[in-house]
């Protein structure tokens, strides 16, 4: 097991993935409470979580259960409780879905390894939607979405980044490649040339450069991606990234967290590569964002064709904008891939009621 993390940092930065799944505030408080360290055993951040988890578990709330242990895995797994965690966040989830119709399990071997996957809704001529977490989250926390595949009339596929959860790709300079080879296995179940890349921060950087390479992928929503700063601005490096980014970059890429972005330094999109793509970005980004720079909209905007921001003042992720930035993303995804009206319309007015309802009564606490 290697050391344990800040804990101050884990809480600060797990909220936006407990806003974002829709956990309960007052239960994700006390667990917060009650955590005292991140070691082994009783107080732990492990333990605490976990054991929220089987609680519910036990009551059969399953899908809640598996949030709770995805936030006990969370940011990644460094030893064996994290591991155990994690299986268990997998394999309560395959007991929910299998009472949802339409989501299958999905494993392809690819190049370089084999990637596991939730899909839902594959079928020939449907456009794909890729739906892609970061670095920090793994697939179950997004796969409940699709649920909704058949109403959207989209075929879904929800993955990891190279080396999360059950990806057993290395995430390096070769990973983008990862996103081609799933589109040549899965093109004769869906129309994988107008694939639709809803990837959020890590991933849509992913997504992004995949793109410039290959014309199959016709749209990326994303939310705080890294583009080009973040991976050549060594002062920001130095002096804002908080140590639980770094950390986790480093045990993905398999290197020292000391050395991690003189790996990752080429990364970087770069304003010719962003001005090749003739696709549609949608970007929501977070004018707080103590992980990504804030130049990297202004890159986007310099050079992109077709540009759409949506700006949140808040930190990464925007945590008290969840509701309103979930629904903007895919909402765009829908329109760039002319999706049947009604959902669209539906989704439009969720979108609005959560936009008055934020300037109402302000962003969520």
């Amino acid at each position: 097991m290697t050391g344990p993390n800040d804990l101050g940092e884990l809480k600060r930065h797990v909220l936006v993935h407990a806003r974002g799944q829709k956990l309960d505030p007052a239960r994700y408080r006390a667990i917060l409470r009650r955590i005292e360290h991140d070691e082994d055993g009783p107080g732990s951040w492990v333990a605490e979580w976990s054991r929220a988890a089987r609680d519910l578990e036990e009551r059969g709330r399953l899908l809640d259960a598996c949030r709770h242990y995805a936030m006990a895995r969370f940011p990644f797994v460094n030893g064996d409780a994290r591991r155990e965690a994690h299986e268990r966040c997998v394999a309560v989830f395959d007991r929910w879905r299998r009472d949802v119709p339409g989501i299958e399990r999905l494993d392809l071997d690819l190049p370089g390894g084999r990637v596991r996957c939730w899909a839902a809704g594959l079928a020939p001529g449907r456009p794909l939607m890729l739906i892609m977490g970061g670095i920090v989250t793994v697939k179950e926390q997004w796969a409940p979405m699709l649920a909704r595949g058949e109403r959207l009339g989209l075929a879904g596929v929800v993955l990891e980044l190279p080396g999360v959860g059950e990806n057993t790709l290395p995430y390096d300079s070769g990973s983008p490649r990862m996103l081609s080879a799933l589109l040549d296995a899965l093109a004769d179940r869906a129309d994988v040339d107008r694939t639709y890349a809803l990837a959020m921060s890590f991933a849509g950087h992913l997504a992004l450069r995949c793109a410039t390479e290959d014309p199959r992928i016709r749209g990326v929503a994303t939310t705080g991606a890294p583009v080009s700063g973040f991976f050549t601005d060594t002062a920001w490096q130095r002096d804002a990234v908080p140590r639980v980014t770094t950390d986790t970059l480093a045990h993905l890429v398999g290197t020292k967290p000391a050395d991690v972005y003189d790996e990752i330094r080429d990364w970087a999109l770069t304003g010719e590569a962003l001005a090749s793509l003739d696709i549609p970005v949608h970007y929501a980004a977070s004018l707080r964002d103590e992980i990504i720079p804030p130049g990297e909209t202004a890159h986007l905007r310099r050079h992109l064709r077709s540009f759409h921001l949506m700006e949140n003042d808040d930190v990464h992720g925007s945590p008290r904008h969840a509701a309103e930035v979930g629904l903007w993303t895919l909402l765009a995804i829908l329109r760039m891939a002319d999706a049947p009206r009604v959902p669209r319309a539906l989704l439009t007015s969720a979108f609005l009621a959560a936009r008055a309802r934020r300037r109402l009564l302000g962003p969520a606490r």
